[in-house]
């Protein structure tokens, strides 16, 4: 079942239309509709309250889209790729593809929306100044107005995930200089929000049993459930901050004597060795020659196997990707992205080889580190297809914290 509607584009941005959508359209429609007919708005009570309620239903969703395309002109003028944005139960999202460099530039994405519900809100108010008293056109209008006001003062709220929520999370960076404390701030604080809507969402319902009050414990549940997976970022960009690569790596490889030649190693170690994935490398007098790659065997003549050695072919350590051991593990995520090989090499102080990491390596320390068992055979999957499971996007996230830490060092 579809669950996304593409409506177009605007300004090169993909423009989409959850399922959800189109309950709230027809609630808002309905309400609406019911409020014009109950008044002597309309000349013709019924057809005329229903095509005003549709009106201001459309129009109340076109006013979230602008203010998404507020947010997401502000990250495109920062060189940010805005993916999509998506009208949905709750109003409308941005999918930004990675978080601004500095926290005045996340302050001014996180501005941009609520300004031009702002904005929106005067012109509409001013407009309906204009308008003959009672009419029809002007109830839609100073309900627009309204709507835009609620949209702005709503946004504003100082919790993730709200508008308000990336604002703090802004002036927390710029106070302390560090992002990450800003995230925790405000995923803290939207999900003390959410608990308070929907408690006193719940006392006014079981109080009143207005559907109103019900819907702010909604409203309050939905933005708990985002704030606790900002949190959860929150924690995953920590580990990712803190662990290193020397936390991370394994002495899953062979070292083999850059002496032999091509034949003997393809005889005594590729031959009998059931895992031809291992990392390869070549010593001689103590010394290491560099990393084997196989590939380089098959570009060599058979006929030459047996004259040239090991060590002839290696790569020099100096010339292969490589990491040292403090390196913070966003930074091997990175890296990992960059290269062909499913595995990245750490070197020692004294550039020496001290492990190996490929992404399997990767998932099982970050699993440790938030104590979630993770069965081997899943590492294992991981370690042989060299991607990451689907509900943890380690490249997009290390890619978003290598860009804020970048900005914070120059601070």
């Amino acid at each position: 079942m579809q669950s996304n509607w593409r409506l177009g584009s605007l300004f090169g941005i993909p423009l989409y239309l959850d399922s959800s959508w189109f309950l709230v359209l027809a609630l808002v429609t309905l309400i609406n509709a019911q409020e014009i007919n109950a008044t002597e708005l309309a000349n013709q009570p019924g057809i005329w309250g229903w095509i005003a309620g549709f009106i201001i239903a459309v129009l109340m969703f076109f006013s979230v889209l602008l203010h998404e395309l507020g947010h997401s002109l502000a990250a495109m003028k920062q060189g940010i790729k805005v993916n999509a944005i998506t009208l949905f139960l709750f109003g409308g999202v941005a999918s930004i593809e990675k978080e601004s460099k500095s926290p005045i530039d996340a302050f001014l994405v996180a501005v941009a929306g609520p300004l031009v519900s702002l904005g929106l809100f005067i012109c509409f108010f001013g407009l309906s100044q204009y308008l003959p008293e009672g009419s029809l056109v002007r109830y839609v209008i100073s309900d627009l107005a309204l709507i835009n006001l609620v949209l702005t003062l709503f946004n504003l709220i100082p919790g993730l995930p709200l508008d308000g929520g990336q604002i703090l999370k802004a002036v927390v960076w710029q106070a302390t200089g560090d992002p990450l404390k800003g995230l925790l701030w405000a995923a803290f604080s939207g999900r003390a929000i959410a608990w308070l809507a929907i408690l006193i969402g719940l006392l006014l319902w079981l109080a009143t049993g207005e559907l109103g009050a019900a819907w702010l414990a909604f409203i309050g549940w939905f933005i708990l459930r985002n704030a606790n997976s900002y949190q959860r970022l929150a924690v995953l960009q920590k580990v990712l901050l803190d662990v290193k690569a020397n936390e991370v790596m394994t002495r899953d490889y062979r070292v083999v004597d850059g002496k032999l030649t091509l034949a003997e190693f393809v005889q005594q170690y590729i031959l009998s060795d059931n895992r031809q994935s291992f990392p390869y490398y070549a010593a001689q007098e103590g010394r290491y020659c560099g990393m084997l790659k196989l590939s380089d065997l098959q570009r060599v003549e058979r006929s030459e196997w047996e004259q040239i050695t090991l060590a002839t072919l290696a790569h020099p350590l100096t010339q292969i990707a490589s990491l040292e051991e403090q390196t913070p593990l966003y930074r091997v995520i990175e890296s990992l992205e960059t290269i062909p090989d499913p595995w990245i090499t750490v070197l020692s102080p004294a550039d020496a080889v001290s492990g190996v990491i490929d992404r399997g390596d990767i998932v099982r320390a970050i699993a440790h580190k938030l104590g979630v068992a993770l069965p081997e055979t899943e590492i294992k999957r991981i370690k042989s297809e060299r991607t990451y499971p689907p509900s943890l996007d380690l490249r997009a996230i290390a890619s978003s914290l290598a860009n804020t830490q970048d900005s914070s060092s120059i601070r």
